[in-house]
């Protein structure tokens, strides 16, 4: 249902569901509850739902110290970012998708193990979490959004950075040096193969040299300058 409200899909989702629901009597699509937290009006083809069950993972997947995380970096606005349609961004809540869960409070609750026994991989989370992720995005007097030219790096499909257009300033969701890692690696390779070059000023509000993620920037090729870590291509 997010995913069609964002994109403007004229009719609306009720629209969408009468074409869907053809498509699933004529076997075009599969409807079921395929991703935790979206509800039960999903669709997909079966192609999809096979190569779905190819991604899944256990709920260790993130504890596991040989486990290489795969980072993706997207236009905000692309379809393929889930954020701001079908997940609300982290510390914001979606009054519209009952049952969403903030992916940064989910990981901060799984870092200090403030989470529900039955479920680890954050399908539970406390407010004290919810508001914990919240706080500290409002202390980099940013917010997220699906705006142009604005980009978005996820990590094993949690966000982990925002680049604002231009990217004077990101944000970050996750503490973890491996995730920081992968999504500097994966953003260094856009700059390299079409945005042609990057300069970041700002991360949560500090002056990016000498943050984690300027770190491992630099690492990825970035350079250290009196105004932030740049690349040129």
């Amino acid at each position: 249902r997010g995913a069609v409200v964002s994109e403007g899909i004229r009719g609306g989702f009720a629209l969408a569901y009468k074409v869907l629901s053809t498509f699933e009597e004529t076997g075009r699509a599969r409807r079921g509850y395929f991703v935790d937290g979206l509800g039960g009006a999903q669709f997909a083809t079966g192609a999809t739902v096979d190569r779905l069950r190819n991604f899944s993972r256990d709920d260790d997947t993130n504890t596991d110290p040989n486990h290489e995380p795969v980072a993706l970096t997207l236009a905000a606005t692309d379809p393929a970012n889930p954020y701001g349609a079908a997940l609300a961004w982290p510390g914001q809540n979606d009054e519209d998708q009952p049952g969403m869960v903030d992916a940064a409070a989910s990981q901060l609750a799984v870092e200090t193990g403030d989470l529900d026994s039955k479920d680890k991989r954050g399908s539970l989370v406390p407010q004290t979490a919810l508001a914990s992720a919240a706080d500290e995005k409002k202390k980099a007097g940013h917010r997220p959004g699906r705006k142009a030219g604005a980009l978005v790096v996820m990590v094993d499909g949690f966000l982990t950075l925002y680049i604002e257009r231009g990217g004077k300033t990101v944000l970050t969701f996750t503490q973890d040096e491996k995730m920081l890692a992968a999504a500097a690696v994966s953003l260094a390779g856009v700059v390299r193969s079409g945005l042609g070059k990057l300069r970041i000023e700002r991360v949560d509000g500090e002056f990016s040299v000498g943050t984690p993620l300027g770190r491992v920037l630099v690492d990825a090729g970035f350079a250290a300058t009196p105004q932030g870590v740049r690349l040129r291509a």
